[in-house]
């Protein structure tokens, strides 16, 4: 089946196969926040980005073949509520950007910008972005027989960066990162998953950059 990257809460998993990764997106309530379940596939080791919630269900995705690292993409509640009892069940480290360490409710390693994470045989490049919160951050893996794969929290969605809550400041910070970390530096065909909602490409958002910068949202 042709990988989309649309779930629904209580919904099946979707599955794309690339030559080294697995990844699984899946949504969970109440929220509908996107859980991505990454599996090495020379190694099987595992990794999860964002134990958002429904921890029975993410730890029945994960298996039995068990968990290496949990990596949260930002400090908002909707994105950890599942995170204690995952690492406590599976032993994973637990990682963060220092800046919104302090926002999460168990003890975290630390990560910052252009720090690697690696899932067995590949690797995360970690890209600080700075606006939806201080240390929220996006996660890329170039893969190398394809097209590069990106994570991007809730920072970036089809039509528009994350919310700011009007900041003008917050808001200069993160178009500035998004543009100048993100489309600036990865091509057209870059596939992107959100925290919430569908996947896109940079191709197919791009030429919306002005028009984001200008409404300022």
């Amino acid at each position: 089946m042709t990988y989309s990257g649309d779930v629904t809460p209580g919904g099946p998993p979707a599955v794309r196969e690339l030559d080294r990764l697995t990844i699984t997106k899946v949504s969970v309530g109440p929220m509908d926040n996107n859980a991505y379940l990454l599996r090495c596939r020379s190694s099987g080791e595992q990794l999860l980005i964002d134990a958002a919630n429904e921890a029975p269900r993410l730890l029945e995705l994960i298996g039995d073949d068990g968990l290496r690292t949990v990596v949260t993409t930002h400090q908002h509640m909707d994105h950890w509520v599942a995170l204690a009892e995952v690492v406590a069940r599976t032993g994973a480290r637990a990682l963060v950007h220092v800046d919104d360490a302090a926002g999460l409710p168990i003890e975290t390693q630390t990560l910052t910008d252009g720090d690697t994470v690696p899932v067995g045989d590949c690797a995360l490049e970690v890209i600080h972005l700075k606006g939806h919160t201080p240390g929220s951050v996006a996660l890329l893996y170039r893969d190398p027989d394809g097209i590069p794969h990106l994570f991007t929290g809730d920072s970036l969605f089809p039509g528009g960066v994350g919310n700011t809550d009007q900041d003008p400041e917050r808001f200069a910070a993160l178009i500035d990162d998004v543009e100048h970390k993100v489309f600036d530096r990865l091509p057209d065909e870059t596939w992107f998953y959100p925290g919430h909602g569908r996947d896109s490409t940079l191709g197919a958002e791009r030429p919306q950059l002005p028009e984001w910068r200008a409404r300022g949202w």
